[in-house]
């Protein structure tokens, strides 16, 4: 598969790698694409499917998608480097390459998921973790099908997505250190329950 679509199958890899694996393994199962055929074998199939239903329920829960994130946190970016480096292999290229930039993009994109995540979760409400869930999800099966149809426009649009995924991150992250000033300047005023300060705990009897 050409360059673009490297890139945008990387970036999806961060957001799903089972999902991103599975369609692109399912197009070339049904002959809708060239993808490598170790991805087409029955069994891999079966277990990206499982891996993926797995997350498709574990992402939608508070907080368990959050942990779920933290052990994808090299397992994405590796898995996506390694999808790169087969279709680099399959297209001609250079596996070192593909492998690098599909796993760069696939770090981006977890990145801004993981921590947005984080973000979320300070919401008690469960109904946005299920929305984020369910975008990702369509923007996971949208790439790849952009990356089979018209990989010169799915690669302008990976890179599009990779520099919002940085930008995602930094905000984010200022947001969450805001949160915890926020929740240390409340903590440190509160007041002290059941017993005296120490100050006046500790001043002599009038």
């Amino acid at each position: 598969m050409p360059l673009g679509a490297i890139l945008a199958t990387g970036w999806a890899s961060g957001l799903n790698v089972y999902g991103t694996a599975l369609l692109l393994g399912l197009a070339g199962r049904l002959e809708w694409a060239d993808t490598p055929t170790r991805l087409q074998e029955t069994w891999v199939l079966v277990v990206l499917g499982v891996m993926y239903a797995v997350e498709f329920v574990v992402d939608k829960i508070p907080y368990l998608d959050t942990a779920w994130d933290a052990v994808h946190t090299a397992i994405r970016p590796i898995g996506g480097a390694l999808l790169g480096g087969a279709l680099a292999h399959d297209a001609g290229s250079s596996e070192i390459i593909g492998a690098l930039l599909s796993g760069t993009f696939a770090l981006s994109a977890h990145g801004a998921k993981a921590t947005s995540r984080v973000l979320i979760n300070t919401s008690p409400e469960p109904v946005t973790n299920v929305a984020a869930s369910l975008g990702e999800d369509g923007l996971v099966a949208g790439m790849v099908a952009l990356a089979i149809a018209e990989p010169v426009i799915a690669g302008t649009v990976a890179v599009l997505a990779a520099i919002v995924s940085v930008i995602v991150i930094w905000l984010v992250v200022k947001a969450l250190r805001r949160l915890r000033r926020r929740w240390r300047t409340w903590w440190s005023a509160r007041p002290f329950s059941g017993r005296q300060p120490p100050e006046e705990a500790s001043a002599p009897p009038g």
